[in-house]
């Protein structure tokens, strides 16, 4: 949410509104609290990835706020994409920091983590013999827009993250889906990223090494 959060020299501070109603505060500061969790999260599992050799990609709508270098609202989730070939280091990499296995019911071409109301999404990635990223399946495969994944490298409130190419975003955000809730979302988030691409290159974004 807007105007909840503001950063300190190295942490999120929760600023709640003077005048709200007590409900409001309320909201204020759950909204606040699980933005700041996200950001955390985000930055412990950037540094663990580097440490350990990981690469992954941040997607979704944190990494629309990540490019835009502002929380443009509350997320429900953290979504993630690592090279398939890393899927059991990261399962022991997480289980050693007490996150929890919660795959989904038939799920395929990602799984599920959870620690402490945060969910983590994670999707899997391949190269095929063209050199095309895409998440393997286990009848056919998922396409990636093209370019999506590539060095980029985005801050946010002190936070540090590989994030898709904003291309990727776009594509990914205008696809119809059938709930409401989460099509306004992505509707914002497509206003978001259009705004980005009518200006120059964000210095937010740099260049990264890492594997």
């Amino acid at each position: 949410m807007e105007g909840c959060c503001r950063a300190g020299n190295d942490r999120e501070e929760i600023v709640v509104t003077q005048g709200m109603s007590s409900e409001s505060g309320r909201l204020a500061a759950r909204s606040s609290a699980n933005i700041a969790s996200h950001l955390a999260v985000l930055a412990e599992l950037d540094q663990l990835f580097r440490d350990h050799g990981v690469t992954y990609w941040l997607f979704g709508g944190w990494a629309v706020d990540f490019h835009a270098g502002r929380v443009t609202r509350e997320h429900d989730d953290i979504d993630i994409a690592i090279w398939s070939d890393d899927r059991a280091q990261l399962a022991t990499l997480l289980h050693e920091r007490a996150w929890i296995h919660r795959p989904d019911a038939g799920e395929d071409g990602y799984t599920r983590y959870e620690r402490n109301e945060v969910r983590l999404e994670v999707a899997f990635l391949a190269r095929d013999e063209r050199g095309d990223v895409y998440t393997p399946l286990q009848d056919g495969r998922g396409e990636w827009p093209r370019d999506s994944f590539g060095d980029d490298i985005a801050h946010l409130h002190g936070v540090h993250a590989r994030v898709v190419s904003s291309k990727s975003l776009i594509a990914d955000k205008s696809i119809v889906r059938s709930d409401s809730a989460t099509a306004a979302k992505d509707r914002a988030d497509i206003a978001t990223l259009l705004q980005l691409t009518n200006r120059s290159a964000s210095p937010l974004l740099t260049k990264g090494d890492m594997r």
